[in-house]
Parts: C-alpha cells; structure tokens; sequence
C-alpha cells in the first residue's frame, strides 16, 4: 500500500502543478474580459474556464469510472472546443453563457471528486488517462496564452518579466550541413504518448543544409519590404525617425526585436523560403537536425538502428531554463543565439523552445495509427490534408511536451500560434 500512495501522491502534484499554471493564467484575465473572444475562429475565454475542468470529469469520472454526471448541462456544453478555418466566427453572445461564479462552483466540485479518486489505491483510474488529463490541461495552458496575448493590454494584468534583448549586430544566416543518416519518427510502444505519435519508425534522411538559427525577425523584415506580408505580432508605431516596426508582446509593446525569431504562418514561412531561394524542413529532417550525433561525412554504422539518437537536441539531461525558452520561464521569444547548451550535435540551434517551428510536412498518421479509445477524434479529426506538423515548442510550452515524439499541428494561415521556422537546401 505504501507504494500505491506514493505513486498516488506523485500523481496529484503532477495534477496540482498543471492546475496551478491554468489558474495563474487565468487570474491575469480582469473580471470584465472573461466573456471576450480575442481571437475569432475560438469559443470566449469564459469557455476554457469551465471546459479543463469539464474535460478532466468526462474522461476519468464518467467514462473511465462510469460515476453520475451532478451537471449534465455543463459537462456537454464545455466538452469541446472547435477549430474552424481562419475568418469563420461563432455567433454567440455573452450573454448565451453561465455566470462566473457558477462554472467556478462546478470546478470546485469536480476538483474535489478527482481528487478523492486519486487518494484511492492505485489502478482504479489508469495512469495513461491520468497523463493525458495532465497533458491535455498543459496545452490549453499555452493555447490561452495565445488567446491572451490578442486581448488588449488593458484586459489584462501584468504579470511578465521586461522583454531583453541584446544589442549586438544581427545574427547570420549561417547553414550547417547534416550528414545522412537515419530519422526515429514516432513514439515507442509501451511508452505514453499521443495517439498521432504511434508507431516508431524509421525514415533515411539525405544530406541537406540547415539554418543554425530559426529566422529573426530582422531577415524577414527584408521580405516584408520587398513585398512580402507583415506578420500578425507586428504593428507599427511613430518615432522622430518616422514609421517603425514594434513587435506586440504578450504585456507591452517594444521596438522589433530584428534577433528573435520571427512567428508567422505556415504560409508566411513557405513565402520567405521560396524568396530566399530554399525551402521549409520536413519534419524527418527536423529530426535528424536535432536528435542525430553524427555532424557530418558517413553516418556510423551503429546509427542505422537508431540508438544513437539523442532524446532532446543537447543530449540526456531534462529540460531546464538553462537550455532554451520553455516551460513559462518567459513569455516572449528571447534572441536565436541564446542558450547555446540548447543546440544539437550539429550545432543547430534552439531546435526546441523559443517557437515551435512549421514543417512541410502535412499533419498525418503514422503507419500503426490506432486512435485513443476514450479520445477518438484527438488526431484523426486533423488528418484532413488541411493542417501541417509543426516541431519543438514555444516559451508556453510544457516541459513534458518536448519529448522527441510530440506532434503539434496547425492550419497553415493560422497567425496566433508561437511558430517560427527555418529554411533547408539540398
């Protein structure tokens, strides 16, 4: 039993710590911003309050452990969230949704519910459905930092570091050669993982050139004025020196930081890569850039199986600050050469955090696709050759989420996602 209650209490501050990163996001929200929509394809804020809680509820309490929903109205109306084409606006009003203080109560009690089920010997609830809770929660607390972001400051309280940035010269587009070599795609049996992540396989990668660096906002400040479209986190201001570009932080607005990465779209990144006479990585290379040992000439023989790839691009170690912006150590992108312990054995750089990073490759099962049993719809409703994979993570990013395997995904005209990118050659 003492093992049991041990496992149980791991798994409640796991639970606690995840609860705790929502609750924090939502108290910068000011009371009268709750029912905002502040990007408009998303349900309002006052949604996401009552759908992680909603969600936690439906998928352990009633159909893992089939106990009585006390709330059916709520249970429905905060199950799912949507994802409709860019321009496409929901109609309702704010007045179409419950009171604050209700949805809040109905959190309460479904806290306290989950919580006595987890004090509970071990194995009554599945740790995979504990885990995909916790996850689940994870991403929507960066998928809020998002919504966040589009309010207008005075919506929301501060609750930041001051943007830095240094004031060197600008980085250079340097590129770094990746020798071919084998790509391990996929998570392995027996391990957690999302159902898109499923099988492990293994993909040849040919030679190719890489940005060390995901592009700055200054390079592609270059195609903006060649005609190129600006990006959604730009606006322009006035100074004595007249017009100017200002990158919208998630708590104020600064002078165009030219040395962080820029975040576009997916068609954005494609455009600049084809300006400047490259392409986007696939997401195969992605990984061969970031988790492979060899840097260049023949790949080792003992490479062929896999084995020798790294489980994050800087090696074993976890996740730390130290090593890249992730994990709500920041808010905003920091400059593309910070965290040097971050880059890969080829010496690329941030290849996680600081951005998520699109791919050209379209989102997509692996061969052995099997989908979630208790969360069918989690990736086959996105295998409809509209959305593209898009690899390593943003300053919201959990750290549990920058396992080698995770997948995410977006629709390529998408503009409020964290993505940046950086472009290949042959």
């Amino acid at each position: 039993m003492a093992t049991a209650t041990a496992a149980n209490r791991a798994i409640q501050e796991r639970l606690d710590s995840a609860r705790k990163l929502t609750d924090y996001v939502f108290s910068l929200l000011k009371a009268d911003a709750i029912y905002a929509r502040p990007i408009p394809e998303r349900h309002r804020l006052v949604f996401y309050l009552g759908h992680l809680e909603a969600f936690d509820w439906n998928l352990i309490a009633r159909k893992t452990l089939d106990i009585p929903s006390f709330h059916p109205t709520f249970d429905k109306l905060f199950e799912f969230g949507i994802d409709p084409p860019v321009g496409q606006v929901a109609s309702d009003e704010p007045s179409d949704w419950p009171r604050v203080d209700e949805i809040r109560g109905y959190n309460r009690r479904i806290r306290g519910i989950l919580d006595e089920l987890l004090d509970q010997p071990e194995g009554r609830i599945p740790e995979q459905i504990i885990q995909v809770a916790i996850e689940h929660r994870l991403m929507h607390a960066e998928t809020l930092a998002y919504l966040l972001h589009n309010l207008p400051y005075d919506q929301k309280a501060s609750g930041g570091m001051a943007l830095a940035y240094s004031s060197h010269g600008p980085v250079a587009a340097s590129m770094i050669a990746i020798a071919p070599g084998v790509a391990t795609l996929g998570q392995k049996q027996g391990k957690f993982g999302w159902d898109n992540e499923f099988a492990e396989h293994q993909v040849e990668v040919p030679a190719f050139r890489i940005g060390k660096f995901k592009v700055t906002n200054g390079q592609y400040l270059d195609f903006v004025r060649a005609g190129g479209a600006a990006p959604h986190f730009w606006t322009q201001g006035k100074s004595q020196q007249g017009a100017r570009w200002l990158y919208r932080g998630m708590f104020s607005e600064v002078p165009l930081p030219l040395n962080a990465p820029v975040y576009v779209t997916y068609a954005q990144a494609g455009a600049y890569a084809k300006w400047a006479g490259k392409r986007l990585p696939t997401e195969p290379q992605f990984h061969r850039a970031a988790y492979g040992t060899s840097l260049t000439g023949e790949t080792p023989a003992h490479e062929t199986s896999g084995l020798a790839e790294r489980p994050y691009p800087w090696g074993h170690a976890e996740p730390s600050s130290k090593r890249g912006n992730f994990d709500f150590h920041q808010w905003d992108p920091l400059d593309v050469d910070a965290h040097p312990p971050g880059e890969s054995a080829s010496g690329v750089a941030q290849l996680v955090g600081n951005g998520w990073e699109w791919t050209a490759t379209k989102f997509a099962p692996f061969q052995g696709f099997q989908p979630l049993p208790f969360y069918p719809g989690y990736s086959k409703d996105f295998f409809d050759e509209a959305h593209y994979v898009l690899k390593g993570g943003s300053p919201v990013t959990a750290a549990c989420l920058l396992r080698r395997s995770f997948r995410n995904w977006f629709r390529p005209d998408y503009p409020y996602v964290y993505a940046g990118f950086r472009v290949v050659e042959d």
